[in-house]
């Protein structure tokens, strides 16, 4: 009985902590929000779900959120498979500068991106002093600005995720395919990738969660004609003062995240089933 009770003491104060720092305030911003009753959230729910232009932000946020996921995936992945798989001396060390934008704001690297993508910026300057273009493109608050904001956010997350998941297949696999005739193109497809399915479904799950609800890097690199959900959200609790938009907002962008994660929990089972 004592052995039994005392992991669940264990447990008990960071299931509190988790409750009160985390479920009552989500609860109250969904389904309570000041002065606001809850039949008001899912009325205006209701007129979110037929009115055009938050359609449009609905739709501009999945389109943006799936590109920066694949982006982050297609990229990332082959980066954790090569530092998983590589001998080297130094792969601890390119593992820690993969990985160390991670340790830096997320406000300072998108500041950088001002900075780059500006029509003063380095690219446009590069640009025009090649003689390619005479007048600097707008790259800022544009839709590939915040595809490019986020892939740099979120790419070390979903390389140090399919890390993980490539360093837990056995590389003596690898050998016995190759002994076996199998060419490393063959092995990677054939071996690697699906024993490391699981950790790329979870890390595409924390890439597009990441980015159906950043909402910094969206604000400044996208601007008011790039409005995605976080932004519109901030918007309706800050400057309009709509608490039922503001809320019901939340509950669009927390029903798209638990439907993302309930599919992935779905391909990771049948991935580790076939």
């Amino acid at each position: 009985m004592r052995g039994r009770l005392t992991p669940t003491l264990l447990l008990l104060p960071g299931l509190a902590f988790l409750l009160v720092g985390f479920l009552v305030p989500s609860v109250a911003m969904l389904l309570a929000p000041p002065r606001t009753q809850t039949s008001d959230i899912f009325v205006r729910l209701g007129e979110m779900l037929v009115d055009p232009y938050e359609l449009a932000i609905i739709g501009r946020t999945l389109l943006l959120a799936v590109i920066v996921t694949v982006v982050c995936v297609v990229f990332g992945f082959p980066i954790a498979y090569l530092l998983a798989r590589t001998g080297s001396r130094w792969s601890g060390i390119l593992l820690a500068l993969a990985i160390f934008p991670l340790l830096l704001s997320n406000v300072v690297r998108t500041f950088g991106w001002l900075v780059v993508l500006g029509s003063n910026g380095a690219i446009g300057q590069l640009l025009t002093g090649l003689g390619l273009i005479d007048k600097a493109p707008q790259l800022l608050y544009t839709p590939f600005a915040v595809v490019l904001g986020l892939t740099q956010l979120f790419l070390p997350l979903a390389i140090i995720t399919c890390y993980s998941a490539v360093s837990q297949v056995d590389a003596g696999l690898d050998d016995a395919a190759r002994g076996l005739g199998a060419s490393k193109t063959r092995t990677f497809w054939d071996v690697v990738l699906p024993l490391s399915l699981p950790g790329i479904v979870v890390a595409a799950t924390l890439v597009f969660a990441g980015s159906v609800t950043a909402y910094t890097t969206p604000y400044l690199l996208g601007g008011s004609a790039n409005r995605v959900l976080s932004t519109q959200l901030f918007n309706y609790a800050s400057v309009t003062l709509d608490w039922a938009g503001a809320s019901a907002t939340a509950l669009i962008m927390t029903v798209l995240v638990f439907a993302a994660s309930a599919v992935s929990s779905a391909i990771g089972r049948k991935g580790a089933t076939s």
